[in-house]
């Protein structure tokens, strides 16, 4: 299975998505907070770092959880914003 290129856009998104989840784990380390969403280390840092733009939606769920953060304001704050 061959995955298509991101696009800059999805690019840009994914990288918003890492800057508002390392914002809102603030103090917390990166390890109880993977910990709490039940996933590893490793993939909340390629998420935060902008290199898993395209996480699961299931995981993206798990990690607002753990952050008290709700999927709606997430996904308005990570909403491109388009000029016209």
């Amino acid at each position: 299975m061959v995955r298509t290129p991101l696009t800059p856009e999805e690019r840009e998104r994914g990288e918003r998505l890492g800057q508002l989840l390392r914002e809102a784990r603030g103090g917390r380390s990166m390890t109880a907070v993977a910990a709490s969403a039940g996933i590893s280390a490793e993939t909340l840092r390629k998420i935060e770092t902008g290199r898993a733009p395209t996480p699961a939606f299931f995981t993206v769920a798990a990690l607002a959880r753990a952050l008290g953060l709700s999927m709606d304001d997430l996904a308005r704050r990570c909403a491109l914003v388009r000029v016209a």
